[in-house]
């Protein structure tokens, strides 16, 4: 396994400043771990899981959609990249929340389903904007990574339309593009870390505009 020795370079007389070694990219890792999360939870809300099973997403939700992704966010933060360490941080969180709701959330005696629906369609709006301005950011990443954003943001967006409307078919097809959502950000994470492993352009990603 190849070592990175710390270089040290001067900087003013009798002190030295000692530049950080390199660390690896954590963005594969993260689009890794949300893609898988999505996925399974999309799974879900198409249909191709009974409702009654999306306790299972609850694992995946804490250890690896929730504490990995934060993880990664944490390295983006490190590697001096902004818009990662936003993103990864954001969305692990997003699935530390899902597994806190559904983990402990218990409406109080009287609360109606549809009051429910109303009040996660509003926790849904709130990453749907959150979303939708990461979009415009990730214009000036790869062609990959964007395309993951634009479906996640209309992944979000008619997932909140089907909560506020009630509607079991909306929310159905928010599914569905959570699946396409969840194979773009897997084939994204595929791209980067296999182009990294084999040290040359395997899988196209797209330029960075």
């Amino acid at each position: 396994m190849a070592t990175t020795t710390n270089v040290s370079r001067p900087a003013g007389e009798g002190t030295t400043v000692t530049a950080p070694a390199p660390i690896a990219d954590p963005g594969p890792l993260g689009l890794a771990a949300f893609a898988l999360t999505t996925f399974i939870l999309s799974c879900v809300n198409a249909g191709l899981l009974n409702a009654g099973t999306e306790s299972i997403v609850l694992g995946a939700a804490l250890f690896y959609g929730g504490t990995v992704q934060l993880l990664a966010g944490m390295w983006e933060f490190r590697k001096g990249n902004t818009f990662g360490a936003t993103a990864f941080s954001s969305y692990g969180g997003f699935w530390l929340a899902f597994w806190g709701i559904g983990r402990f959330f218990a409406p109080a005696a009287g609360v109606s389903a549809t009051d429910i629906n109303h009040a996660v369609g509003v926790f849904l709006l709130a990453w749907t904007i959150f979303t939708a301005y990461m979009c415009v950011a990730s214009a000036r990443t790869s062609t990959a990574v964007l395309a993951v954003f634009v479906a996640l943001t209309i992944t979000f967006a008619v997932l909140t339309i089907g909560k506020f409307a009630d509607s079991a078919g909306i929310s159905k097809l928010g599914g569905w593009v959570g699946l396409l959502t969840a194979v773009i950000a897997w084939y994204a994470s595929f791209a980067v870390v296999t182009n990294e492993t084999w040290k040359r352009k395997v899988l196209p990603v797209g330029p960075r505009n």
